[in-house]
């Protein structure tokens, strides 16, 4: 290259300062491990049916520091741009997806998460039923029919409910990807985030590119689920 400009061509970077996470006083989180013991991390035994105040702040406070990064005058995600995100553990994985919806509806998305809140299952089925994405395709971790019972029961109720949706599939998985196509443009959003809110800090990058929308979709269509 002649230059260092041409290097970062097409390559939009987006910080969101706050406070650390963690303090420094505090101990560190314990990663992410499969764990059959009732004393781990604290999974949900009831149903939820509507979203709760707290998880709405969450996700409204979120969203606000998202979308203002993308709301200067005139601003559209473009073709062969990727936008890089890293944030400081209050910024919602589906909060990235909404960013894309606020510009088109999606005729097809796929969704690829280890594990998901309830609330983040219903904010699908709000989508789907506001027909904002007309054809839906979930991929989760193996793990997840037995350490998330209740979200499994009503991820399985969504696609019940909606028979022409698509498809959830378990599979040892632990990708953190979304993809998808509407009339404007394709994209695929790769994330070290799973699919809920929690204390860590997470990277994120969205891509506007049919090829690598096609990449994703052409891997996952080849899985054959657990279930």
């Amino acid at each position: 290259m002649d230059n260092g400009e041409d290097l970062f061509s097409g390559l939009d970077l987006f910080s969101f300062d706050g406070k650390p996470p963690v303090p420094d006083e505090a101990p560190e989180p314990e990663p992410e491990k499969e764990s059959k013991s009732k004393k781990g991390r604290k999974h949900r035994y009831t149903e939820v049916y509507e979203l709760t105040p707290k998880f709405e702040y969450r996700r409204a406070f979120s969203e606000s520091k998202l979308l203002d990064a993308l709301a200067a005058p005139g601003f559209h995600f473009q073709e062969g741009h990727a936008y890089n995100f890293i944030t400081a553990g209050d910024v919602d994985s589906l909060s990235f997806l909404k960013a894309v919806l606020r510009q088109q509806d999606l005729d097809y998305c796929l969704a690829s998460t280890w594990c998901m809140g309830a609330e983040d299952i219903l904010q699908f089925r709000e989508w789907v039923e506001a027909d904002r994405i007309r054809k839906l395709d979930i991929y989760v971790g193996e793990i997840f029919s037995g350490s998330y019972a209740v979200e499994f029961q009503m991820l399985k109720r969504l696609y019940q409910d909606h028979p022409d949706l698509g498809r959830f599939a378990l599979f040892r998985n632990h990708s953190k990807v979304y993809a998808g196509t509407g009339p404007l443009w394709s994209f695929g959003i790769q994330s070290s985030a799973n699919i809920n809110t929690n204390p860590r800090t997470e990277n994120t990058c969205i891509t506007i590119d049919r090829g690598l929308f096609e990449f994703y979709k052409k891997y996952y269509d080849g899985i054959k689920s657990f279930e």
